[in-house]
């Protein structure tokens, strides 16, 4: 299993990393794979797109921080890559920068009697995400969502 600090600190030492180079890290994803912990760097920019030689540059640039900090004391695999266009969306962050944008959301309790919405996102707080289905504005409260995605 992987240790949360672990996980933690990767969060800080990788997000601070990207932050400098006007990059967010959208998703650090690590996982066992045989005997090696593989690191799944998703980044992006702010306003979206980054390309296939940024993530390469990337891949070079943390596997040199994470040699020199050397807080993994085991085999480990690097990917860097961007969350594509489909990809999860999960913060009031992610929301508000896919406003006007057709989603498709997968809950985990009911909301107006369904687990399943699709709309376009409207507005998101801190608490809730907004969206126009058929003409109908809904709340679906962010603790709800098990998993949205936007409609590509």
């Amino acid at each position: 299993m992987i240790k949360e600090e672990l996980v933690k600190e990767l969060n800080e030492l990788i997000g601070s990393c990207l932050s400098r180079q006007g990059l967010e890290l959208i998703d650090l994803i690590c996982r066992h794979d045989g005997n090696n912990l593989v690191l799944r760097i998703l980044a992006d920019r702010p306003t979206g797109g980054i390309t296939l030689g940024e993530c390469a540059l990337l891949n070079r640039q943390l596997s040199q921080l994470l040699e020199e900090k050397n807080i993994i004391d085991s085999n480990y695999v690097l990917e860097v890559s961007s969350p594509g266009l489909d990809r999860c969306l999960k913060t009031q962050k992610d929301f508000s920068r896919c406003l006007n944008k057709e989603a498709v959301f997968f809950l985990n309790d009911l909301v107006g009697g369904k687990c399943q919405w699709q709309g376009l996102i409207t507005r998101a707080d801190d608490k809730s995400v907004f969206i126009d289905h058929s003409g109908q504005v809904l709340e679906i409260p962010l603790i709800k969502i098990n998993k949205a995605r936007l409609v590509v």
